[in-house]
C-alpha cells in the first residue's frame, strides 16, 4: 500500500491557502475515480510530443486500470515513455493524476477478475463487459499515482497528495 502525504499545491498568485484546514480527503480522490465514466489519458511519445484520449477504466486498489491496444498512439507513446497524466472530464471538481502507466502482460488471475467486474458493473449497459481473460495477452494497462492533485472550490480546497511505496 502507498503512504501518502497531503499538502497546498504552491501555485503562486493563486491564493492557495497556506494552512491543511480545509484540504480534501484522500478518500474524495478513491470515490471520484470509482464513480468516472470517462478519463482522459495524457501520454508523450519519446520526443515529447503530448497526446490525450478519452478513456474508459477502472479504479482497484488505489490505482487506475484502462485497456486498449498497444498499436494505438496512447499505447505506441507508453511503450518508450511511461510517464502518464489522468484526469478527469470535469473542471469543477477536479482530479488530476500523475505518474506511470505500463501495460501488465497477463495479470494475476484475481486482478483480472476484479478489473473485469470493475468494467461490467460501469460499462455493461454501453456495450462493453469484458472477460478477465480478455487481456491473458496483454491490453492492459495499470497506472499507480506518484502524486495526484484534486479540488472542488479553487483555490479553497485545493491538495496535492505525494504517493510513495513503502519499504
Amino acid at each position: 500500500m502507498a503512504s501518502l502525504k497531503a499538502s497546498r499545491p504552491f501555485i503562486e498568485g493563486y491564493g492557495v491557502p497556506e494552512t491543511k484546514e480545509g484540504m480534501l480527503p484522500w478518500r474524495h480522490v478513491q470515490e471520484r475515480m470509482t464513480r468516472a465514466l470517462n478519463y482522459w489519458v495524457c501520454t508523450a511519445s519519446a520526443s515529447g510530443q503530448p497526446h490525450a484520449t478519452p478513456v474508459w477504466g477502472v479504479w482497484v486498489d488505489d490505482a487506475f486500470y484502462f485497456d486498449g491496444s498497444p498499436k494505438t498512439r496512447r499505447g505506441r507513446d507508453l511503450a518508450v515513455n511511461a510517464q502518464v497524466s489522468v484526469h478527469l472530464e470535469d473542471g469543477m471538481d477536479v482530479v488530476i493524476l500523475e505518474g506511470e502507466a505500463r501495460m501488465l502482460g497477463k495479470p494475476a488471475a484475481a486482478l483480472a477478475a476484479r478489473v473485469a467486474q470493475g468494467y461490467r458493473e460501469k460499462y455493461a449497459d454501453k456495450g462493453y463487459a469484458p472477460a478477465p481473460s480478455q487481456w491473458d495477452n496483454g491490453g492492459l494497462y495499470e497506472m499507480k499515482p506518484r502524486l495526484a492533485f484534486a479540488w472542488t472550490k479553487f483555490p479553497d480546497d485545493m491538495t496535492r497528495w505525494q504517493l510513495r511505496d513503502e519499504g
